[in-house]
């Protein structure tokens, strides 16, 4: 999931991906969407680091809302969360890589 400014319209998208299609051989191009997302309210933090050390993250944020007197709003056991991605991966070392987790609750 990553953030567009409010200007990016489906149209630019579609535009985009035709002119990428022509050009490159994406095959998963085809799965990517455009659409607006409103899981209304989260908690959520910030991490710092390569993907694979998420885990630990989410354990925090997890905590933090037991600790508030949340609860997660959706599934069973909070494993269900979304990620949006602030660094450019193919530019920032791992360790300098920021996401925002988000998880709904109630």
């Amino acid at each position: 999931m990553i953030m567009q400014p409010d200007f990016i319209t489906k149209t630019i998208i579609k535009k985009a991906m035709k002119e990428v299609e022509s050009q490159k051989n994406l095959p998963a191009l085809s799965k990517m969407r455009f659409e607006s997302y409103k899981e209304g309210l989260c908690a959520q933090i910030l991490h710092i680091g390569p993907y694979s050390n998420e885990k630990q993250t989410v354990s925090i944020l997890h905590d933090f809302i037991a600790k508030e007197g949340y609860e997660f709003n959706g599934e069973k056991h909070g494993e269900w969360h979304h990620e949006i991605y602030l660094s450019d991966v193919r530019r920032s070392k791992p360790e300098n890589l920021k996401t925002i987790i988000r998880q709904p609750i109630k």
